[in-house]
């Protein structure tokens, strides 16, 4: 079985607002692309949902680079999140040695 033609995204973009504005219909548009109406009807819902970026992204779930980016993201939050409650009691631990801080006034 062939993989259908790789679609441009000013293509599908065009195609599904030939869709919208009703000049053809999905199973029209997919024969005149050579792709399945299924594809037609994801680039349809993809372009609802998102927009000329959501047809360009071409898949709902995030890539592996944006799920290693968001991976990170987390970590550092919690990192920060520990640095800060770190910061916090070496502060409290100097204040009760030294009394109170002139910044914390």
């Amino acid at each position: 079985m062939t993989r259908p033609p790789v679609v441009a995204v000013e293509e599908k973009v065009r195609i599904v607002l030939s869709i919208l504005a009703g000049e053809v219909t999905v199973a029209e548009a997919a024969r005149r692309a050579k792709v399945s109406e299924q594809s037609v009807g994801n680039w349809k819902r993809q372009f609802l949902e998102g927009g000329r970026s959501g047809v360009a992204a071409g898949k709902s779930k995030p890539s592996s680079r944006e799920k290693q980016l968001e991976e990170e993201i987390a970590d550092l939050t919690q990192a920060l999140g520990e640095a800060h409650l770190e910061a916090r009691v070496w502060k409290k631990s100097a204040e009760g040695r030294l009394g109170p801080s002139r910044t914390s006034r």
